[in-house]
């Protein structure tokens, strides 16, 4: 992938120019209804998931956690209240690897190794980064689920409220939109995605798991 997809000068929403030369990787999902994909990365974690979860379940939303299973291995208890409460999973590596820097053979190692935790069809490169060679090795698994809204919780120069912004601004129908579960992007995440889920739902936006 090229590099200035995602590097630390991050892009809130996914360039449309890089959709269709990336067409076998899923960017969003083509919709006439308004129906969104609330997506989170990186749990699960005892210090954030559970707040992410009371909140979900406060507005009565389902959404998608891409999971470490180095994570998932250490916290089974969070990993099945995801289960239990209707969320779907999907793979996020064993140790969020970047697929840049790794050989095929150890990131596709890593993969599998945390497929023993997570069983799903869908994959998410951590950070957004996947070499095509890779992408071709697991495309005949996976379905591997990129965004086209970045909250940009993760970055430490974002105000929380410009991680508001950042969705709300951006969204449309079909929309993936990626949070982060993770002790990093914490406070910045519990701060939006209240605000969040309040406005969309008053804009009449249904949200759903990844199919």
């Amino acid at each position: 992938m090229p590099s200035f997809l995602f590097n630390m000068m991050y892009l809130a929403k996914t360039p449309g120019i890089v959709k269709p030369v990336y067409k076998d990787l899923v960017w969003n999902i083509p919709q006439e209804e308004k129906v969104i994909y609330l997506t989170f990365d990186d749990g699960p974690v005892p210090e954030v998931t559970p707040k992410v979860l009371d909140v979900l379940l406060q507005f009565n939303i389902k959404a998608t956690f891409f999971c470490i299973g180095d994570n998932v291995q250490k916290h089974p208890e969070l990993f099945h209240r995801l289960l239990n409460e209707g969320h779907r999973i999907g793979n996020h590596t064993n140790n969020h690897l970047n697929g840049w820097k790794c050989s095929d053979m150890s990131y596709l190692r890593n993969v599998l190794k945390c497929a023993e935790y997570v069983n799903s069809d869908l994959f998410r490169p951590p950070y957004g980064k996947i070499k095509r060679s890779q992408a071709t090795a697991l495309k005949s698994k996976y379905k591997i689920v990129m965004w086209d809204v970045l909250s940009g919780d993760f970055d430490p120069y974002t105000p929380p409220e410009k991680c508001v912004h950042n969705v709300l601004d951006n969204v449309a129908n079909g929309s993936i939109i990626v949070f982060h579960d993770s002790i990093k992007a914490a406070n910045k995440m519990l701060y939006a995605l209240p605000i969040v889920l309040e406005q969309l739902l008053a804009q009449e936006y249904r949200f759903e798991v990844i199919p």
